[in-house]
């Protein structure tokens, strides 16, 4: 069954589709105009492939940074539709102008003009094409509407490759034009004006909701430049999801292989068929195109969508291309000399391969950006687009390199009154080889492919109770017990040192904010993890440095929670900064990594890194290990390092319900939260007074250390608890007040904003950073 019951109007499915018909007429016609380079113009094959690969090249590399901008763009109009539009309008323009080529200027000036004029057009397709299919894939969470839209859209783009292969018999007809190169001048106006009118539809038509107010990253030329590196991780999140490498790698061979060859026809049609007189040919170059797009618009897409829905998306993928495979093969045997007809018999078949590809990997594309989500928390459409056109593009970009090597390899000469012997059936063998070599290989790659419709749709309902525990937070700190702990403190008021707000402009909160952190704090709480990086991941030495180098001028302590995976970086980094260091073992189910855990962290006290040792956080409230398990760990510990104070992490009230880990522990260390506990925050500082004195009754005269407390500035409300910016620095100010005129060490969480935490406590677990998540001071 269907993730949603909700449908795309038909209006906006045909508004995507227009837009798609722009996509696809913009290279259908620059692939037909392309043979006039070599058949008119003169350029040898080499020249032939500097122009179809280096602006590709181009425009692969920039894809990437399109949709980082796309993706965190805040406008009233959403992230993607100024950009189409503008897009579109630099897209139509720029291909008008490129193809202003004249005969007696000399090749070397029309190959310079040409190469520059496609930078720029590619750079126009870039600003539209990556916001454009982003929108195609955040139209619907639906699995098979997904399918539904990518076919109407395909459907659309097809008439595309009907239309622009007639280009082929208007440019060679003298009672059109008086040349080719002057058919491809005006052709090329014409085609730039009605395509970027088409292109615009989807930015005018396609509604998308306001993103002014998202916390997206900031879009300065600073920031920009450094998403460079968050592309590439992006690149590395993509590619170390399996599904999607298949899909990305699988596209590739099938796309690179078949575009390596397409420019071929005419050459073939002309010199097999019709033994080099482009005038004989006539109507069947164009026949060729338009036939097989004519069967894969009102066969191919149609059976294709309808075999996904009856047989799953990768089955029908495989189906289409045994298909394909037979009718590339046919080919061989189908361009017979004198019967140009024949070849009409192999088009169906053909036409499975490229008919039926993005259709389904598009649908297949979206369905693993939800994965991709489940993983990370976030909607990354446009890096995703941008990452799989980038695969298309640059095996494009590739198939162009290829086919100039190709003509130069056969020894194809389009300025040749007779071409060399075995020059012509050369081209016919990589003809149809090169599109079977390629089809094969992605058939293996996909084999194994498993996000079907079963998996899709868990993944949704996945994201769907996420999306409920966003409004609905069930956190483990709003628990009966919490109240029957505090019950003997309930009468506590306000701490003295708290400061008055009523009278205070938020200017002047400001101010006292700065104040307090710049004369300094305890502790902080160490979040190492960079945006779009996720717990498990390997963290660098030198983001550990960079980010110790920000919080090591306001802080005396620095608290880390792992000894693995690059975490055992911070406590090096503080000793050099002059800090001293809380270092945690994670500790968890998995007994090997807790092996780990604990080996490193006696390893980094044993070379003087560790002023307190923890075994743990907050094992207990998750419910992980039992309490003697966590007692093992802590003796072991404490065996090794007889020097060094060794504790253990939880909430305050675990530590009323575990009197032997009071027993074991050097140091009482507790997290205290208001906020969790849904306090207001006119009552958050007493709240905090009452969990540290509720502390201090179990203690025994052992030091107390609030480990971990601090207020959001954005997110869910939990009760009477309200993320705000203002908030988030009145807490932060009294609570400091408190710390330091009460003598209590008090450790705030957190120093930068954790974009992973979505995953367990919603959009407002990742916004509880002194700094946000780009390395950026907050509220100063």
């Amino acid at each position: 069954m269907s993730t949603t019951s909700s449908k795309v109007p038909m209006g906006q499915k045909i508004a995507f589709g227009v837009g798609m018909l722009a996509n696809q007429m913009f290279p259908a016609s620059l692939g037909i105009f392309m043979v006039v380079l070599v058949q008119n113009l003169g350029f040898p094959g080499w020249m032939w492939g500097i122009v179809y690969f280096l602006p590709r090249v181009f425009d692969a590399v920039t894809d990437p940074i399109m949709g980082f901008v796309s993706d965190n763009t805040k406008s009233r109009w959403g992230r993607r539709r100024q950009f189409v539009f503008i897009g579109a309008i630099l897209m139509g323009i720029t291909f008008s102008v490129m193809w202003q080529l004249y005969g007696d200027n000399s090749v070397n000036y029309n190959f310079t003009y040409f190469l520059f004029g496609s930078f720029a057009f590619y750079l126009g397709l870039t600003i539209f094409s990556v916001p454009y299919v982003a929108m195609g894939y955040e139209m619907s969470e639906d699995f098979h509407e997904r399918t539904q839209i990518m076919a109407i859209a395909q459907w659309i783009g097809q008439w595309a490759w009907v239309i622009a292969p007639w280009f082929w018999v208007i440019m060679y007809d003298p009672s059109w034009f008086p040349s080719p190169e002057a058919a491809t001048r005006e052709l090329s106006i014409w085609v730039g004006v009605i395509f970027a009118v088409c292109a615009m539809v989807p930015a005018i038509f396609i509604p998308s909701k306001s993103t002014k107010n998202e916390n997206f990253s900031p879009l300065t030329f600073n920031a920009i430049g450094d998403s460079l590196s968050q592309i590439i991780r992006g690149f590395k999140q993509a590619f170390s999801s399996t599904p999607f490498r298949k899909l990305c790698i699988s596209t590739f061979f099938i796309f690179n292989a078949f575009n390596t060859v397409a420019g071929f026809v005419f050459f073939i049609v002309v010199w097999h068929l019709f033994n080099g007189d482009a005038g004989a040919a006539g109507y069947w170059t164009p026949l060729f195109g338009s036939i097989g797009a004519l069967v894969t618009t009102f066969i191919v897409i149609p059976v294709v969508a309808r075999m996904s829905r009856k047989i799953g998306k990768k089955n029908a993928f495989m189906v289409s291309q045994r298909i394909a495979l037979v009718g590339y093969l046919s080919l061989w045997f189908l361009f017979v000399p004198g019967k140009p007809w024949m070849f009409i018999f192999s088009l169906p078949l053909h036409s499975f391969g490229i008919g039926s590809l993005f259709v389904l990997m598009m649908s297949m594309t979206a369905d693993v950006i939800d994965l991709d989500e489940l993983n990370y928390g976030k909607r990354r459409e446009g890096v995703f687009g941008a990452i799989y056109w980038y695969m298309v593009k640059f095996g494009f970009a590739i198939a162009g390199g290829l086919s100039g090597l190709i003509l130069t390899v056969v020894g194809f000469d389009g300025n040749a009154a007779v071409q060399p012997e075995g020059a012509v059936d050369g081209l016919r063998i990589f003809f149809s080889g090169l599109p079977m070599l390629g089809t094969i290989a992605a058939m293996y790659l996909m084999h194994d492919y498993d996000v079907d419709e079963k998996r899709a749709n868990e993944i949704r309902e996945e994201l769907k109770k996420r999306a409920e525990a966003k409004k609905n937070l069930e956190n483990p700190y709003s628990q009966n017990e919490n109240s029957a702990v505090l019950a003997k403190v309930q009468n506590a008021t306000s701490p003295k040192t708290d400061i008055d707000f009523s009278t205070k402009s938020n200017t002047e909160i400001k101010q006292l904010y700065s104040k307090t952190l710049d004369s300094g704090i305890h502790g902080l709480c160490f979040s190492p993890y960079l945006e779009g990086q996720n717990v498990g991941d390997q963290l660098s030495e030198n983001q550990i440095r960079r980010r110790m180098d920000l919080v090591s001028k306001h802080v005396k302590w620095v608290r880390s929670f792992s000894c693995t995976d690059g975490n055992e970086y911070i406590p090096k980094a503080a000793h050099e900064k002059g800090l001293k260091t809380m270092v945690g073992a994670w500790i968890g189910v998995d007994k090997a990594k807790n092996e780990q855990e604990i080996k490193n962290l006696i390893s980094l006290a044993q070379q003087g890194f560790v002023d307190i040792a923890v075994v743990g956080n907050e094992v207990l409230l998750r419910n992980e290990l039992t309490e003697k398990e966590i007692l093992d760990y802590i003796k072991e510990v404490k065996e090794s390092l007889p020097n060094t104070p060794v504790s253990y992490v939880d909430t305050y009230f675990q530590h009323q319900k575990h009197p032997l880990l009071v027993d074991a522990c050097d140091i009482i260390l507790a997290n205290c939260y208001p906020f969790w506990e849904g306090k207001s925050i006119e009552e958050a500082s007493s709240h905090l007074q009452q969990m540290y004195t509720s502390t201090k009754g179990i203690a025994n005269g052992k030091k107390i250390i609030v480990t971990e407390t601090g207020w959001p500035n954005q997110g869910d409300k939990v009760q009477d608890a309200e993320p705000s910016e203002e908030n988030a620095m009145k807490y932060f100010i009294n609570a400091n007040n408190w710390s330091q005129q009460e003598k209590v060490d008090m450790f705030y969480f957190s120093s930068f904003d954790e974009s992973w935490k979505i995953h367990h406590e919603g959009d407002v677990g990742q916004r509880w950073g002194i700094w946000d998540k780009n390395e950026n001071l907050k509220y100063i």
